[in-house]
């Protein structure tokens, strides 16, 4: 499993992109994960999964709601990495108003979460292998906070707690 001073695996997450620019065609575009996060501080957080109760109601939104006071504490991106395909992620996106706050990140075949070792098998739920609830501050590709939740919980990978970290 990742733990804090870890690089993070090599691969790609996809986003779903709106208005073409920068590189980038719209729709699903592969993002190199070393490439998206040299040079920067980035707050990851993953989740089960899109529309799911718990991420719908308070785990994004939180990220949203305080992505101003994230960038104000030095973090140039917030990314959320879940277990589904691009275009999930973005309709998800579009319905949670994270344009221009949060990167919605897809990780389709759980390839990131595998690589962390960060999966949930929900397999017994019809949901198959996800992400677990997480969030971590990783700066040039390196991990500097990891907060793991227990299973069905949300007490440490919110957005306060990030924000927190980074003032840290």
């Amino acid at each position: 499993m990742i733990k804090i001073g870890d690089k993070l695996p090599a691969g790609s997450l996809q986003e779903f992109i709106e208005v073409e620019g920068e590189g980038c065609s719209i729709g699903p575009n592969s993002f190199d994960i070393e490439k998206a996060t040299a040079g920067k501080k980035v707050a990851i957080f993953g989740l089960p999964g899109a529309y799911t109760p718990t991420c719908s109601a308070k785990h994004l939104p939180g990220y949203v709601q305080m992505a101003s006071q994230l960038r104000a504490a030095g973090i140039d991106e917030i990314w959320c990495v879940s277990v589904n395909d691009a275009f999930v992620m973005g309709a998800w996106g579009r319905d949670q108003k994270t344009q221009g706050a949060v990167r919605m990140m897809a990780d389709g075949s759980a390839d990131f979460a595998r690589a962390t070792g960060l999966t949930l098998d929900l397999t017994s739920k019809g949901m198959g292998v996800r992400a677990q609830r997480y969030s971590m501050l990783v700066d040039n590709g390196v991990v500097k906070t990891l907060n793991i939740e227990a299973p069905g919980k949300f007490e440490v990978s919110d957005a306060a707690t990030m924000l927190a970290q980074a003032r840290s």
